[in-house]
């Protein structure tokens, strides 16, 4: 079927998913590989607006393929990620899922069955490609569900300006951040270190500081461990040496969200955070100059830094395997993934797209974030529990920082709440 005829289909796909009814074109689809097929792609918008929406990428990639794939058709659908989880459940849980989606979690998908594993998609050149601490994080009882898509790390970020006219050096240790956050108090910076611990996604803020402080959310073997004695030093730190003393600006780090502080950065108006490739280009875009290291630990730069990986997955319901793998395989080479992450100043997800942007001068910008990817710990996402923690992490991490506040009281409640949702996925699967 054609680009031309394909369109056709949208509208009667769209009326009879919204009837929370399935949809089987005539001759498409079947785990063969045999006969024309539309395959449905759902996927996140990385875009700030219509000029540089995710659709515009998508549609390429579909086009192109389509080109060197005749009978296969690609439908796209592109949501923003306030939107795009949801919508996905939605038209999994209305028996209408889509064949591909590009989303923020794979793992109660591929807990329930629905998935297709990468062994049974893509070829062996694809998945062995793929960084090996992506692809940790993205398996689930031993298989590969979700393949990673799009990458970040972060680093810790300082305002070149500010710290010139204070005379201060580059933090390398907790130690470093306090003395240099009073020094930039002492000039009148209105947030010396900018603490984003609100709900936006403050379980990223979190895991930075467990890791510099030589904690994590889990342990060795997988388990949840938030209440570690590691990861309450951490904010017991942060409580008496940074918040305490003044040295996190005008708004309770509980009460912060990270959009808030990062615009404040872009308007010179914080002297440290840490921060992703997009905010080093917003704020140096503004004239920001930006100064960028591993995030300080306790006695010098931490070893492993913070990741953040997007999820792509293929579903079953459809069946068409080999249709999903031929798309796949496209969509992850080196021009493909490269004007991606070109785009939006992120980091690729394969070994060989990586070295191609560590020897382009072009990328030289992204290329600490890049050396940070092989050794980056990322969040639990292959535990079905996870999206539930996350929530109780964004709810009550800021009290523990509160005047007031016991931060290992308030780590032992979200780490007693994970481990009972932990329990609760098994016991139901």
């Amino acid at each position: 079927m054609g680009r031309a005829v394909q369109r056709r289909f949208v509208g009667l796909t769209a009326a009879v998913a919204a009837l929370g009814m399935t949809v089987t074109l005539s001759g498409c689809g079947s785990d063969t590989g045999d006969g024309d097929v539309t395959l449905r792609l759902v996927a996140a918008d990385y875009g700030t607006g219509a000029e540089n929406s995710s659709q515009k990428y998508w549609d390429d990639v579909a086009g192109k393929f389509e080109n060197a794939n005749p009978g296969i058709d690609v439908e796209v659908s592109v949501y923003s990620w306030k939107d795009v989880d949801r919508k996905v459940a939605e038209m999994v849980k209305a028996g209408n899922a889509p064949d591909i989606a590009q989303i923020g979690a794979y793992a109660d998908y591929a807990e329930a069955g629905k998935l297709y594993a990468a062994d049974d998609m893509i070829a062996i050149r694809t998945a062995s490609n793929f960084l090996p601490s992506l692809t940790d994080a993205g398996e689930a009882d031993g298989s590969l569900y979700g393949l990673p898509f799009v990458a970040s790390t972060r680093l810790l970020f300082y305002n070149k300006g500010l710290f010139d006219k204070a005379g201060l050096g580059a933090p390398q240790t907790w130690d470093d951040i306090q003395s240099n956050a009073a020094a930039l108090k002492q000039r009148g910076v209105t947030y010396p270190f900018a603490l984003p611990l609100g709900q936006e996604e403050s379980q990223a803020e979190t895991l930075m500081w467990m890791l510099s402080g030589g904690g994590g959310y889990t342990d060795e073997v997988g388990n949840y461990a938030i209440d570690s004695p590691a990861n309450v030093a951490a904010f017991q730190w942060l409580k008496n040496n940074l918040v305490g003393k003044g040295l996190t600006g005008p708004v309770a780090p509980g009460k912060l969200d990270r959009a808030k502080a990062f615009d404040a950065f872009t308007k010179g108006e914080v002297g440290m955070l840490n921060g992703h490739p997009t905010l080093m280009q917003e704020a140096e875009k503004k004239g920001v100059e930006v100064g960028m290291v591993p995030l300080p630990g306790i006695e010098g730069p931490t070893k492993g830094s913070m990741g953040v990986a997007d999820w792509m997955m293929g579903f079953k319901q459809n069946g068409h395997r080999v249709e999903i793998g031929k798309f796949l395989d496209f969509a992850y080479t080196d021009d493909n993934v490269l004007a991606f992450a070109d785009q939006y100043d992120l980091l690729p997800v394969t070994s060989s797209a990586s070295l191609a942007m560590e020897a382009d001068n072009k990328h030289e910008s992204l290329h600490e974030f890049l050396s940070a990817l092989p050794n980056s710990q990322l969040y639990p996402f292959g535990k079905t529990s996870w999206a539930q923690v996350s929530e109780t992490i964004k709810e009550k991490i800021g009290s523990a920082v509160e005047p007031g506040g016991n931060p290992e009281s308030v780590l032992v409640d979200i780490g007693s709440q994970a481990r009972q949702a932990e329990s609760a996925g098994r016991g139901s699967s």
